[in-house]
């Protein structure tokens, strides 16, 4: 038998490399034409309803009544509203509804904080991404203006709101935090097709801090306070946003401890098994070592609140059921009591790099659909709590 011919790996991994980009840019096209862009669906009523807090009968009455946006009809009367019209009818609510309602519109008020979450963990696979990913888009459609910062300079948080950096050429938070010549973060920020989220999207270049800051702290006084450059560029865009989402690399370098030092609060995600609370247990111990060493540098570490979020859960399988239990035994309440179900409907969306609020219900098997939306919405609701809970709200 003939031995295998040789080749240059360099020449081969650029070739492939080059040829996957162009695949998945043709598939961008033809799921986003003309543009390549995304867009976004239109959102039932009772959707609507769920998200803005009021009965489906409230907002029947209002269009009945002619006030408020005009929603789309559609066969059987059925009632659709855009993003962009749900934001109406909370400012519309906001005014009109009774003295004695929710607050419609729920962002910040003088004097509350812009609340910066990072999502963090030390292993891939445990979903942080995707809880990113459908925190921020569920922060949008309840009214706040969000911030998403892609700090992984894999892209996905950016792949999955429609961009492809070696194609985009987008900018990304390392033009915004590097040691020469920074940018505004203002320039690199860029819309979605979520009216009220905005995404700093990632590229290979983020890698370039990693590399750069070690240098920093050796030649200059920046360098040594290198954890401060995330806050003092978020300072610049404050009165934008009410809460900035950080999805952090999968590793404990420089990029996840910036991300760390501007946060005001923290998720852990963790996937309910033996091998990943090993890891975990390795990331909280040697997280922990590092945080007190730049503690002394002047580090601010104070934060809001911490919680862990069981993902990819199956109830059924009894060993990451009585994983669960274990952890709940040593860490309490700082366990989210909703966790993230594994599901198919979440897997199909990202076929198609798209989350489960953007795509349509009826693409899928209704129940999986519902169940894994169900889930989604109850661990992004028990977040939001939390959040409003840091302003000082009920």
């Amino acid at each position: 038998m003939p031995p295998l011919p040789s080749f240059q790996f360099d020449d081969k991994i650029l070739a492939q490399g080059a040829e996957i980009s162009r695949k998945l840019d043709q598939l961008r096209m033809e799921k986003f034409p003309p543009n390549a862009q995304k867009t976004l669906r239109l959102f039932g009523m009772s959707e609507v309803a769920h998200y803005l807090g009021v009965s489906p009968n409230n907002l029947k009455r209002l269009h009945l009544e002619g006030k408020g946006p005009l929603p789309k009809i559609a066969s059987g009367g059925r009632r659709f509203y855009t993003a962009e019209q749900m934001i109406e009818l909370r400012h519309y609510l906001d005014k009109n509804g009774r003295s004695d309602a929710k607050n419609y519109v729920p962002g910040r008020k003088p004097g509350e904080k812009l609340q910066v979450l990072a999502v963090v963990n030390f292993k891939g696979g445990s979903g942080k991404t995707t809880t990113a990913t459908h925190l921020a888009q569920h922060l949008a459609l309840t009214g706040h203006r969000v911030l998403a910062i892609d700090l992984d300079p894999q892209a996905s948080l950016s792949a999955l709101h429609g961009f492809q950096p070696e194609l985009d050429k987008n900018a990304s938070l390392y033009d915004a935090i590097r040691y020469d010549e920074p940018r505004a973060l203002s320039e690199v920020i860029r819309p979605t097709n979520f009216p009220l989220l905005d995404i700093v999207p990632a590229n290979l270049e983020l890698q370039e801090y990693e590399y750069e800051t070690p240098l920093a702290m050796q030649t200059s006084q920046e360098g040594k306070r290198f954890f401060t450059r995330l806050g003092k560029a978020l300072e610049s865009v404050d009165d934008r946003y009410d809460v900035a989402v950080i999805d952090c690399p999968p590793q404990l370098g420089y990029l996840t401890l910036t991300a760390l030092s501007a946060a005001t609060s923290v998720l852990i995600t963790v996937h309910p098994q033996m091998l990943d609370l090993m890891s975990m247990s390795q990331f909280l111990l040697m997280l922990g070592n590092i945080a007190r060493t730049i503690k002394k540098a002047g580090a601010d570490f104070h934060l809001d609140w911490l919680r862990y979020l069981i993902t990819r859960y199956e109830p059924m399988d009894v060993p990451q059921a009585q994983m669960l239990g274990f952890m709940q035994s040593m860490l309490a309440e700082d366990i989210l009591k909703n966790n993230m179900l594994k599901s198919t409907a979440i897997s199909d969306a990202g076929l198609t790099k798209q989350s489960l609020y953007e795509v349509e219900r009826a693409n899928f098997n209704r129940d999986t659909y519902d169940r894994a939306i169900e889930s989604l919405d109850a661990v992004n609701f028990e977040v939001q709590g939390l959040i409003h809970q840091a302003w000082g709200r009920s």
